[in-house]
């Protein structure tokens, strides 16, 4: 099994949410702690537009709808699940620009976290 964090952006989203779509992120989490680094297609793919080359997004499907949760596994080896959103109906290039944005902040405070 492998250790899953999460951040404060990340846990705000979550606790949004209704109950049936939070038991879908959290079942998708399970599968990542299942599988950690070795988990891909359908489940994760890589941004290619991350400063971090180690940058992925958790796709996951709810009730027909796309949502996103990006993680990265950090020098520690924890996956640390960063931001997430609903890119239903969204600008596709605007919403993954928006999120990997945010994504990438976020993953700068937790490596800063980690170099104290």
């Amino acid at each position: 099994m492998w250790d899953i964090i999460t951040t404060e952006c990340f846990d705000g989203w979550f606790l949004a949410q209704s109950d049936a779509l939070r038991e879908s992120v959290y079942e998708a989490m399970g599968v990542l702690e299942k599988f950690g680094p070795a988990l891909g297609r359908p489940y994760v793919d890589t941004l290619n537009d991350s400063d971090f080359a180690n940058m992925k997004e958790l796709r996951i499907q709810h009730h027909g709808n796309p949502v996103r949760a990006f993680f990265a596994f950090d020098p520690t080896r924890r996956a640390i699940v960063l931001c997430a959103g609903d890119k239903t109906g969204a600008n596709e290039k605007r919403f993954y620009k928006d999120m990997i944005r945010l994504a990438d902040s976020e993953y700068r405070k937790h490596l800063a976290k980690l170099e104290k």
